[in-house]
């Protein structure tokens, strides 16, 4: 399983590191999400479902 942010949709609001704060992160620079572990193990998919599902601009995606 992967999980990309689409960096040029992205908005910056911050849900996806709410959602999973060990699998996302914002950018120091820009404040847009970054993905820090991009092939989870299966104790973080959880989080990163409501990650995708919180994404108010819908760029995070888990492809299983």
């Amino acid at each position: 399983m992967t999980v990309r942010i689409d960096q040029t949709g992205c908005i910056g609001s911050g849900q996806c590191v709410l959602a999973a704060p060990d699998v996302f992160d914002q950018s120091d620079d820009d404040g847009l999400g970054i993905v820090l572990i991009p092939e989870p193990s299966a104790d973080l998919l959880p989080g990163v479902r409501d990650a995708v599902e919180r994404c108010p601009a819908q760029v995070v995606s888990l492809e299983e």
